[in-house]
Parts: structure tokens; C-alpha cells; sequence
């Protein structure tokens, strides 16, 4: 089985919403059996938590039932996980700062490296702004998902 952990600053808005979108796609093709997706924060400071209200509002509108509590990342995840895609640069030096060796550093990718149509270069954080960012956070997330779907296809 493959792995992939997704991971943004908190775990309550961006990393959740991959896991649930990329969960989501998985199950219409059929690969849910082979492929196991989750995701953490970079802080435990919402450990716990469900995921934003509005996160989930917008998510759900669209289909994606987020269900995911919040967790930081964990020293295992680098082992546990085939891939570790981060949402923003700082996340992706959080995990490499955190990687317990090359091998496990190499495991680390940019969201972003994976979506097909829009052309940005990391997934923005939506926690302080209105109603436009999730939905562009969510827009991105579908497209990056659809391209790394097309990916583990291959």
C-alpha cells in the first residue's frame, strides 16, 4: 500500500481538505484500497480539533465531508509515508527541518508541483481571509489532487 500524508501549518483548513478531496477521488477509481492518505500540522496547536467551521462549509457544498481531527506531524510519518506533500515553503522547511535523514527528506514535495491547470506556487492559507480563499484553497487542492491522481496512475 502507498501512502501519502499531506501537511499544512495547522491541520484544520489545507492539509485536511487534500486528504478528503484526495480520499474522495480515490474511491471513484477504485484505488482506495491501495493508497492511504492523512494529514498533519506543522503545530500541535489545534491537536484534536475538527477542522475549520468554514473549511468544512465550503468543502461539504462541494461535496467532501471532512471528518479529519488535527495532529502534528510525528517522527514516524517520515518513515510511515511513501510521500509528504507540504502546502506553502515554510511548511515544506518545517518537514525538512524535521526529516530524520536523506532518505526520509526526500520523501518531501510541494503540493503545488502536482496541479495541471492553475499555475501558483503554493497553496495560500485561507484561516485569515473570507469566503474567496477556501474556495480558491479548494480549487487548487482539486486540481494538485487531480494531477497526482493521474501520477499514481502512471
Amino acid at each position: 500500500m502507498k501512502r501519502i500524508l499531506f501537511v499544512c501549518l495547522g491541520n484544520i483548513c489545507r492539509s485536511c481538505a487534500a486528504e478528503e478531496i484526495m480520499r474522495t477521488y480515490l474511491k471513484r477509481e477504485g484505488l482506495d484500497k491501495e493508497i492511504e492518505v492523512d494529514s498533519a500540522g506543522i503545530i500541535g496547536f489545534h491537536q484534536g480539533e475538527p477542522a475549520d467551521e468554514r473549511m468544512r462549509a465550503h468543502a461539504i457544498r462541494r461535496g467532501y465531508n471532512i471528518t479529519h481531527l488535527s495532529r502534528p506531524v510525528r517522527t514516524d510519518d517520515f518513515f510511515d509515508f511513501d510521500l509528504i506533500l507540504g502546502m506553502d515553503d515554510r511548511n515544506i522547511d518545517s518537514l525538512k527541518n524535521q526529516a530524520p535523514s536523506v532518505e526520509t527528506e526526500q520523501k518531501i514535495r510541494r503540493m503545488v508541483e502536482y496541479c495541471r491547470k492553475k499555475v501558483v506556487d503554493y497553496v495560500p492559507d485561507p484561516y485569515y481571509g473570507g469566503a474567496y480563499g477556501f474556495e480558491n484553497v479548494l480549487d487548487i487542492l482539486e486540481d494538485a489532487c487531480e494531477g497526482l491522481l493521474e501520477e499514481l496512475k502512471r
